[in-house]
């Protein structure tokens, strides 16, 4: 077995506090496109680029459009989780793994298992009615056509947190509680790029610092162990 896995073993082992913060590169194994690598939504031609279609004035402005490119492209239902999210799934349940924080909106942690799962972003499976404030589930926008309407009459809005918007304040204090308090950081599948989020792992002070990404260049300078590759492929050696 290639050293570093052998040493991401051993780091693990001797964890009982461990907090995985992950991005898009976690999901892009169960066929779920990333963004911002050569094959990612951000190199796909559209007729608004993507960054545009999901802000927050594009949705407001241009209702019809924003869902029609949600639905194609945000809404991933039928993938399954692969050996990254099993492999933390079962990490929680030996109580080793404390938290999942994640920027994807899958629902591919909790699909493997995980429990105590922090979505930064939100999730395509919570939508609610900008009206009344009910609660609807995927297939309300899933299956409707145009902007889904609530039986108020008011329009469903997805509740993923789209650019110009916020983060919620308190998934970003438990974030940093967990953080602060884990005695092993693993970072996967992203690229650190994408603020406030990205920020969060500046609170953590421990001497265990895990960077699992395909490209590691510019966020594995301060890791204590870099291992350049596929996520699930590296998970699946554990």
């Amino acid at each position: 077995m290639d050293e570093p896995i052998l040493r991401l073993r051993d780091m693990i082992k001797s964890s009982d506090n461990i907090v995985f913060f992950g991005g898009a590169g976690v999901s892009t194994e169960s066929g779920i496109p990333d963004f911002r690598s050569v094959d990612g939504l951000y190199n796909q031609k559209f007729d608004y680029p993507p960054e545009t279609i999901l802000s927050h004035s594009f949705y407001v402005t241009h209702k019809p459009e924003f869902f029609d490119f949600y639905r194609r492209k945000m809404l991933a239902l039928d993938a399954e989780p692969n050996a990254a999210h099993l492999r933390l799934a079962e990490l929680e349940r030996e109580g080793k793994l404390k938290a999942v924080i994640t920027q994807n909106i899958d629902g591919l942690h909790q699909k493997a298992g995980s429990r105590e799962v922090l979505e930064l972003h939100g999730s395509v499976y919570r939508n609610y009615c900008e009206r009344c404030g009910r609660f609807y589930g995927v297939e309300a926008v899933a299956r409707s056509e145009g902007v889904p309407k609530c039986e108020c009459g008011g329009d469903i809005k997805p509740d993923v947190v789209l650019y110009e918007e916020m983060l919620k304040s308190d998934i970003i204090e438990r974030a940093v509680g967990y953080i602060q308090q884990a005695d092993m950081l693993i970072i996967g599948g992203t690229s650190l790029s994408v603020y406030p989020a990205a920020a969060l792992v500046q609170f953590y002070s421990g001497q265990r610092l895990v960077v699992i990404n395909k490209d590691t260049a510019g966020i594995g300078s301060g890791a204590d162990l870099v291992i350049t590759g596929p996520i699930g492929e590296v998970f699946s050696r554990l």
